[in-house]
């Protein structure tokens, strides 16, 4: 599997991942420290509680989430963001359908086959 994504990606030409679930991923760009996604939610979508061993960031590009961060739950709109520690259990749901962009640190070798 390839350990590094091209210099430039194009939105028109990179592959999107329908992921079930009303959900839909974009790989942005990632090497072996790093990683850069793109996240569709439909109406209503869950992203369902989970936790891994990477730092996350996400920042909500559009829509209206309501994300829980260890037991702690915020509505986050466009332009908002948050942090997920390591080994932190979170979730979103998204009520009226949006876009996230996910950062992983070091990147997430699920998502890439691994």
């Amino acid at each position: 599997m390839q350990k590094e994504s091209a210099h430039f990606s194009f939105g028109n030409e990179t592959e999107i991942e329908d992921i079930g679930g009303g959900l839909k991923r974009q790989m942005l760009g990632y090497n072996d420290e790093l990683m850069a996604v793109k996240i569709w939610f439909e109406k209503g979508a869950i992203g369902y509680n989970h936790a891994h061993r990477h730092s996350q960031v996400t920042y909500v590009v559009e829509g209206e989430f309501h994300f829980n961060i260890d037991g702690v739950t915020k509505i986050l709109r466009a332009g908002d963001s948050c942090y997920m520690p390591p080994h932190a259990d979170h979730g979103a749901t998204c009520p009226t359908g949006g876009i996230l962009i996910d950062t992983f640190s070091p990147p997430r070798e699920d998502f890439l086959g691994e």
